[in-house]
């Protein structure tokens, strides 16, 4: 009886934060209902309510009340969090940014008119997302054969499709895998010594386990690499260039990829892939998270996280790993039975290119372009090597503390620079008491909120002077004889 009290309780708790998020059920439910084959008139009788008030709700223009909301999932069996999901308004963002292409700018279509699109037909809107991706590839390729031919850099541009393709695919499993952390316990169990030494115990662990003898080498001059393994002569070769902490995830990803080769195949073909070197980069993402598990086991380093309110870079020194390495582990944390913080995670250049995202927090990444120049993930360039800490306000209203560092790749050696990237990490602002970067912030001042948005081309601001493109859903007109913040704003907007 308790159970259910709970139950029922969070349930209700669900349909208040859906109603505050103002999220339009209406057209889910509908969709939900077709997908089952269900008529209108048959579901009406069922919730003993008229047709034409179903009508209503299905179109998004009556609200629909808890107890009625809560006989729908039960009549559709599907869950209160099907339709109370951020995923739609990730996909409305999505697909502004394809229909921003110049190729549809004729059409003139505006943000109202791609919401009512993900509102009514989600179907529709993904299936014009994978053939934006399609596009955009099929663009990158004709590009680089344009370049290769003519010797010229027509585009500076790179296609960043199959690094989508991971994205979504860690967003479909929200970046856990049991299987892999259960693979990865079992080997732990076998390696654990100290954090600093364990390269030498994962070493001897290949040796015995499955013959592979790992060897620290020296790269040739002019011919720089990271690991090579030659299947034949069991061998891997690791550059002595690398960091230990590099090196350690290697040989942890080359167990991964002897012992748990089967775990890996069965959630590979779980997913659709557009091509073959999507579903090869996203093996090597799940081997680089095996390897992860196997350096940071979850409930050890669930532990740690807990009592040090993620502290990163104390993480880091306690589990010997980099600090690229430590945030991505913790947004792994999404075993049901022990949760850690929901995260979003993203890594950018200095061209604001964005090379890995992912988001559990419900913060909205772009899936193309840059994102909003007021992220602090930008900001954490002028500031090397220093954590930055803010509390960010979207459109919606929705606040998150996000954090952001640069990091350094590549071999130092004198006259060569390394390339410079910026790690963002962040979440829901509700969870501010256990973030230990929030304790020098003050979560509820909104006088040093820092006001976001996705993209500019998405973003509802017009009080913005970073703005570098006009709003999708206004007209853009320009006024010689008067100027707002922005070129692309007028003061009358």
């Amino acid at each position: 009886m308790k159970k259910n009290f709970v139950k029922i309780n969070l349930q209700n708790l669900q349909i208040v934060n859906m109603s505050q998020q103002d999220l339009k059920i209406g057209p889910k439910i509908k969709a939900f209902r077709r997908q089952l084959g269900l008529q209108a008139n048959k579901l009406a009788e069922e919730l003993n309510i008229s047709p034409s008030y179903l009508n209503l709700i299905e179109g998004g223009k009556r609200k629909i009340d808890g107890d009625l909301l809560l006989k729908v999932c039960e009549k559709l069996n599907i869950e209160l969090s099907q339709l109370t999901s951020k995923t739609d308004l990730n996909l409305e963002n999505t697909l502004s940014e394809i229909l921003d292409d110049k190729l549809f700018e004729d059409l003139d279509i505006l943000g109202p008119e791609v919401k009512d699109l993900v509102g009514t037909n989600p179907k529709i809107g993904k299936a014009i997302v994978r053939l934006g991706d399609i596009l955009k590839k099929k663009d990158h390729e004709i590009i680089n054969k344009i370049e290769k031919i003519s010797g010229k850099i027509v585009d500076g541009r790179k296609s960043s499709f199959p690094g989508e393709v991971i994205s979504d695919f860690l967003q479909k499993n929200k970046n856990y895998f049991p299987k892999l952390e259960e693979f990865a316990n079992k080997v732990f169990e076998k390696v654990q010594k100290n954090n600093r030494t364990r390269y030498i115990a994962l070493c001897e662990y290949l040796k015995s386990e499955f013959g592979i003898t790992v060897k620290d080498v020296i790269p040739e001059e002019n011919k720089p690499f990271s690991k090579i393994y030659h299947k034949n002569k069991k061998e891997l070769l690791l550059s002595d260039y690398s960091s230990l902490e590099t090196k350690k995830l290697h040989a942890a990803a080359q167990i991964a990829q002897e012992g748990a080769f089967k775990e890996i195949e069965d959630y590979l073909i779980s997913f659709t892939f557009p091509s073959e070197e999507s579903k090869k980069l996203t093996k090597v993402a799940l081997l680089n998270y095996c390897g992860a598990a196997i350096l940071m086991p979850y409930k050890p380093f669930h532990t740690e996280c807990k009592k040090l309110k993620y502290d990163l870079e104390l993480l880091q020194n306690t589990f010997a790993t980099s600090f690229e390495q430590v945030t991505h582990r913790v947004t792994c944390l999404q075993d049901p039975k022990l949760p850690g913080i929901p995260f979003h995670f993203l890594r950018v250049d200095m061209a604001g290119n964005i090379s890995k995202r992912f988001s559990l927090s419900g913060i909205e990444i772009p899936r193309y372009g840059g994102a909003c120049p007021r992220w602090n993930v930008y900001s954490a360039f002028t500031r090397p090597g220093v954590i930055q800490a803010a509390v960010s306000k979207m459109t919606n209203g929705e606040k998150y503390v996000c954090i952001a560092r640069t990091v350094e790749k590549g071999i130092g050696r004198f006259g060569q620079s390394k390339s410079i990237l910026s790690i963002g990490l962040g979440c829901d602002a509700k969870y501010a008491k256990d973030f230990v970067y929030t304790e020098n912030l003050n979560v509820t001042d909104k006088t040093t909120e820092i006001p976001i948005g996705v993209s500019c081309r998405t973003c509802d601001r017009l009080d913005c002077s970073q703005r570098a493109f006009p709003p999708l859903h206004k007209k853009f007109d320009v006024d010689i004889n008067s100027r707002g913040v922005s070129v692309y704003v007028g003061d009358k907007n």
